[in-house]
């Protein structure tokens, strides 16, 4: 069965070239943007590119609403299929300049790909998302063992990801010298770690419990005094893999290598919460759970600004609207409970959101 066209290969090449050295795309979006053509690619039965025609493209878009996800479960979700119909077609704008295509692809037909509004607005639309309780955080990390190496490894891992609230791409490219144990906080330069738009973020631990800082600290010390890892050694080290006559491979302990991937924290976070008797909360649920329980923390507008800085973001609007979300049940006991403020508390309110405004 036919799975690839030289001559769609090597023009590929050329296009994933052009998105790294012009528009400056990270290796993570490439791997996005290799994703969406290999669906059209499969969709078309692999067809030479200069074939392009609004027939194919009102039938990738039929093809997308029968797609599952990779776990096959479930319907590819309009936000998902909105982004590979925009990579598709800034793909084919692309090609629709270049020479052997020119006289080939018609720009109109490209618009072809388009979605519904009604799909689009969908795929736009904020939807809540689960998020594990502080409690059930906790009561998964007590109930972790922490015998092995491995074991003290993952058990630090839940604990740091929740006191830190950094982002699973960040703490798999974490080294020691990242963590300060004496001012409890988390340097998170983008020359040296992995941060969403290569920002610089500092971040102190959350106010959440001392039980889970003590978690950390004890690998921290573990690592350096009983491991002797230096400071440029990973935080979170992968697991060391050596050959075993019986099954192959086997994990003997850690090596002194950062994942290359945040799919093994996955792995990791999965089966602790499932040894635990609760469902998989994956590790970027966390920050939607600091950002739930920033109202119990936070008294001030300033108290607010800290937490949503301490998430990485430059704006209290959007921890709020991207963390900060109320179950639905909640929202409506709260309304009920409302009542009219007084004055002191409506000033209060102003102040906050004129800093939210300000920070717009």
């Amino acid at each position: 069965m036919k799975n690839y066209t030289a001559r769609n290969e090597r023009i590929k090449e050329e296009y994933y070239r052009y998105r790294i050295e012009v528009d400056g795309k990270s290796e993570s979006a490439i791997d996005g943007i290799c994703k969406a053509i290999r669906r059209f690619e499969e969709y078309n039965n692999f067809k030479d590119f200069s074939t392009f025609n609004r027939e194919q493209a009102v039938g990738f878009k039929k093809h997308l609403m029968g797609l599952k996800t990779a776990r096959g479960d479930a319907p590819l979700t309009k936000a998902t299929m909105l982004s590979t119909v925009r990579s598709i077609q800034e793909f084919f704008k692309w090609l629709a300049m270049q020479d052997g295509y020119k006289s080939k692809i018609d720009p109109l037909d490209i618009g072809y790909l388009n979605l519904t509004a009604r799909d689009v607005k969908i795929a736009h639309s904020m939807k809540l998302r689960p998020f594990p309780s502080l409690e059930q955080i906790r009561a998964t990390v007590q109930a972790m063992p922490a015998d092995t190496d491995i074991q003290k490894r993952n058990r630090a891992l839940i604990a740091f990801t929740i006191v830190s609230g950094a982002r699973d791409s960040a703490i798999i490219s974490m080294s020691l010298k990242h963590l300060d144990t004496h001012k409890w906080m988390v340097t998170q330069y983008p020359d040296e770690v992995h941060t969403k738009r290569s920002k610089t973020i500092i971040t102190g631990f959350f106010p959440i419990g001392d039980d889970f800082k003590a978690v950390v600290l004890e690998w921290a010390e573990y690592l350096v005094k009983e491991k002797l890892f230096s400071p440029d050694d990973p935080l979170f080290p992968k697991t060391r893999i050596v050959p075993d006559v019986i099954n192959g491979f086997q994990p003997d302990g850690l090596s002194k290598e950062h994942w290359s991937t945040a799919a093994p924290m996955c792995k990791i976070f999965r089966q602790a919460f499932e040894a635990a008797g609760l469902p998989y909360f994956n590790p970027h649920s966390f920050r939607h759970t600091l950002g739930h329980v920033a109202k119990d923390y936070c008294k001030t507008p300033e108290d607010f600004k800290a937490w949503s800085q301490n998430l990485g973001h430059e704006s209290v609007l959007t921890t709020w609207g991207s963390y900060g979300q109320i179950e639905p049940y909640r929202q409506c006991e709260i309304i009920k409970g409302l009542k009219k403020q007084e004055n002191a508390d409506t000033a209060q309110l102003k102040k906050l959101l004129k800093l939210a405004a300000d920070s717009l």
